[in-house]
């Protein structure tokens, strides 16, 4: 593969992540929310969200092969549309995006260790896990790509079990 640097994610590193990202966000913290909203279409509707998530992946595996790079979305975005206002909007709504879908996942991991533990913690527990699942997050993505990769892994692997397990 051409241009990469030494100490890049791996191709299975980037898996673990968009399969950590999509069962973290996807199935423990939306599945609940979307089958109330979808009632009887809920199949439909995750029939459609692969279609657009398969169009999402090709795209974005076609563009990182022509133009390889760290920079993610904002970069091809700047390769789409050079430098200019829509490249930074677009860039912004996906930070926004990513704000939102990392609060949301710590919200919904504290909610769920509150549950385990209602009878001895007060409820303000909810929020001091879900801002200590953030700051774990924040210095974990500021650590080495091997480290996100190893905690990409792990947490993935064990995300798969868990649903094979109780599903």
């Amino acid at each position: 593969m051409k241009n990469y640097k030494k100490n890049s994610i791996s191709l299975f590193g980037s898996v673990a992540l968009g399969t950590g990202v999509m069962i973290g966000a996807g199935i423990f913290a939306l599945f609940g929310q979307v089958a109330q909203l979808a009632g009887p279409y809920l199949m439909v509707s995750f029939i459609l969200g692969a279609v657009v998530a398969g169009f999402s992946a090709y795209s974005y595996s076609r563009y990182s092969n022509e133009f390889p790079s760290a920079g993610g979305i904002a970069m091809y975005l700047q390769k789409a549309f050079g430098k200019s206002l829509p490249t930074a909007f677009g860039a912004l709504l996906m930070t926004i995006s990513m704000i939102i879908n990392e609060s949301l996942v710590a919200r919904t991991f504290g909610s769920y260790l509150y549950q385990l533990f209602n009878d001895y913690v007060p409820e303000y527990f909810i929020v001091v896990m879900a801002v200590l699942l953030i700051l774990f997050s924040y210095l974990l993505n500021s650590s080495s790509n091997n480290k996100i990769e190893k905690a990409a892994s792990i947490t993935s692997v064990i995300k798969i079990v868990g649903i094979l397990i109780f599903r």
